[in-house]
């Protein structure tokens, strides 16, 4: 039986998706059946640490048979909550949200942009890749009125705070951050923070390291 999800480690949901692209990587290699043994040698988590985690949501596997690849996709990828469409919006115009907007792999996931917000009016009624930039003081009727699930906010640090605050009050469900600045918003709002930086500040952190200890600095 599966556990309650509110029980479920941080740990374990961020290794979710990471199970779900391997099995669709198998899956494009027509293996159909694939044990924890084997599928631990292909991800690189211990047997162990496979069965556990997905024990917390029933387990799936077979005594003696292993996993069924394709039914071991489909469910994790309904954990996840992929099995259903969301209406999304993308806040600022610029390099990253115009990336955001071109990348079409999110889309056939689910993820769906309705439209892009911006404060500069040379942007407003372009259109990137048929999604239109619409004024920024439009947002919160816009989510009203369309049922948008998930904010995606890629302005500079200094605005993010103030878009987050009008995505509350559109009744936004969810946000993705994408701005270097960790945002204050009710309990009832999903947050995923993505700072590019931190990411980037860790690779050069463990570059400095590895080549301290390939050279006996400490």
């Amino acid at each position: 039986m599966e556990k309650d999800s509110t029980k479920i480690s941080m740990a374990v949901i961020r290794r979710l998706p990471k199970y779900h692209r391997y099995l669709k990587d198998l899956l494009d290699k027509n293996i159909t059946r694939i044990s924890s043994k084997e599928l631990s040698r292909v991800i690189g988590f211990t047997a162990s640490q496979i069965r556990q985690d997905l024990n917390n949501f029933g387990g799936f596997g077979q005594q003696g048979y292993g996993y069924n690849v394709d039914a071991l996709y489909y469910e994790i990828g309904k954990i996840l909550g992929l099995d259903r469409t969301y209406r999304t919006i993308i806040v600022g115009a610029g390099n990253l949200g115009q990336a955001i907007a071109n990348y079409t792999n999110f889309e056939k996931a689910g993820f769906v942009p309705k439209a892009m917000f911006d404060m500069n009016p040379k942007l407003i009624g372009l259109k990137i890749r048929d999604i239109e930039i619409k004024d920024i003081d439009t947002v919160e009727e816009y989510i009203k009125e369309n049922n948008i699930d998930i904010g995606i906010i890629c302005t500079p640090g200094p605005q993010a705070q103030s878009v987050a605050d009008r995505l509350v009050k559109g009744k936004i469900k969810g946000i993705w951050n994408f701005a270097p600045v960790d945002l204050k918003v009710p309990a009832h709002v999903v947050v995923e923070n993505v700072h590019l930086s931190e990411s980037l500040f860790t690779l050069s952190f463990l570059l400095k390291h590895c080549q301290n200890e390939s050279s006996g600095t400490l």
